[in-house]
């Protein structure tokens, strides 16, 4: 049984063009060569044309290769250090053709890393497996690469003696290269159950009792629920429904959890679950929504004093809006600029998803939103949209201009704000 959703071997993660120099000064969306439509200026065409293009292609490919040749070193600081020199260019540049006539050597040296190293170097090399996929997109070259890694991932995440940073990192890793690579959705119902297996030991007991966990495992659990909620998103409608039959009843017991991450996904996944329902069934109605709502509400109106005040100030914030989803179906869309566009985060789904993608390429997520083929297949955003650099320039704005209208702007929040507080308002008298 195959996934639904395509999985064409064109739908990569980049767009076939030359590799961009990288460096930490220039890890940016900013950076790319006059060549690259999504460029801001044209600072290399100006300054040191196609010649001094090809050069620092070269010198970039060179500290690339030395990278790769790094991760089989015998030290492990210089492994890790090579680790995380392929992450971080990984998440600011798309190197697809670059990646993809090395991506098995890769994949070989993730494997050796993540078998052999030790924690650090197992986060690194966990994290460094999604950013290949996510670089070569959803299609065949994935699914190699995936292969290879799906049961060491397991294997590490299922083996209590662990280490335990390892099996986080391999919890979330497992999570979004299933949801890029995966091809077979009984294969995705079978991670799902692996994640499932670890989470629900958090769930209070028939009895209202529930197993005391370490903050770590705690953790763990919360990594498992998150990566659950992110496959759940490409569930098909049958298994959406057997999944309501049997978590829903049970996801509100983690509300209660000391850890407020883990009260935090818990929440977003039950408001998640409610809107996939309300896809199926416009009138699906929860028989325990009266109790699950002042479950809610008290969250979100959260006063315990032996609670941390950023903690509190998170999870209501949180919560107010899982509480309007839950109660209303209700989202706070947000919207996300990147370049010359914008993208609307309009859905419990949508953020997950973004979220998901968000941990990993971080600030380098706006210009995989705008140059990475594959993400944006997922967000529906077509193909890259080519700008040239006259026209970037030319939509540009002085700071001076951009001053006045941040304070234009920042006195009618202001406003808005006050009215909706009602602070000075006194609507006794009339």
């Amino acid at each position: 049984m195959k996934m639904p959703r395509s999985k064409k071997k064109s739908n990569r993660g980049g767009q076939q063009r030359a590799v961009q120099p990288f460096s930490d000064e220039d890890a940016s969306i900013e950076t790319l060569s006059r060549c690259s439509s999504f460029s801001d200026v044209a600072s290399v065409g100006e300054d040191g044309g196609e010649v001094g293009e090809d050069v620092s292609l070269e010198d970039f490919q060179y500290k690339l290769k030395g990278f790769i040749d790094s991760t089989v070193d015998k030290s492990a600081k210089t492994r890790q250090s090579a680790l995380d020199g392929l992450k971080t260019a990984m998440a600011t540049k798309i190197l697809y053709e670059f990646i993809l006539e090395r991506r098995m050597t890769i994949t070989d040296s993730i494997e050796r890393c993540l078998k052999k190293g030790k924690g650090e170097e197992q986060r690194a090399a966990a994290s460094l497996a999604c950013l290949l996929c996510i670089q070569l997109g959803s299609g065949i070259e994935s699914e190699e690469v995936f292969k290879t890694l799906k049961p060491v991932f397991k294997n590490i995440l299922n083996d209590g003696a662990a280490n335990i940073q390892a099996r986080h990192a391999c919890a979330t890793s497992l999570g979004i290269c299933s949801l890029v690579a995966e091809d077979d959705i009984l294969d995705v119902y079978s991670t799902m159950e692996c994640f499932e297996g670890l989470f629900s030991r958090s769930y209070a007991k028939g009895d209202g009792s529930r197993t005391a966990f370490g903050p770590q495992i705690t953790v763990l659990h919360t990594h498992a629920l998150l990566s659950w909620a992110l496959l759940l998103t490409i569930c098909p409608t049958s298994e959406v429904q057997n999944v309501l039959r049997k978590h829903l009843p049970r996801l509100p017991t983690l509300l209660e959890s000391e850890d407020v991450n883990m009260r935090i996904a818990a929440g977003e996944t039950i408001a998640l679950l409610f809107e996939l329902a309300r896809d199926v069934d416009a009138e699906f109605e929860h028989e325990d929504l009266e109790p699950l709502c002042e479950k809610l509400n008290a969250l979100a109106t959260d006063c315990n004093k032996h609670r941390a005040k950023n903690d509190k100030r998170k999870q209501r914030s949180v919560f107010r809006d899982v509480l309007r989803g839950v109660e209303d179906g209700d989202f706070p869309t947000e919207t996300i600029r990147f370049g010359t566009e914008r993208m609307e985060i309009d859905s419990w789904v949508r953020k997950r998803m973004y979220d998901a993608f968000r941990e990993f390429v971080g600030s380098g997520m706006n210009y995989h939103l705008q140059a990475n083929e594959f993400i944006r297949d997922v967000f529906a955003l077509g193909p890259p949209v080519m700008v040239d650099s006259a026209t970037l320039k030319a939509m540009k704005i002085s700071r001076f201009e951009r001053h006045l209208y941040n304070a234009a702007a920042f006195k009618a929040r202001t406003k808005a704000r006050s009215k909706v507080r009602d602070k000075r308002v006194d609507v006794g008298e009339f």
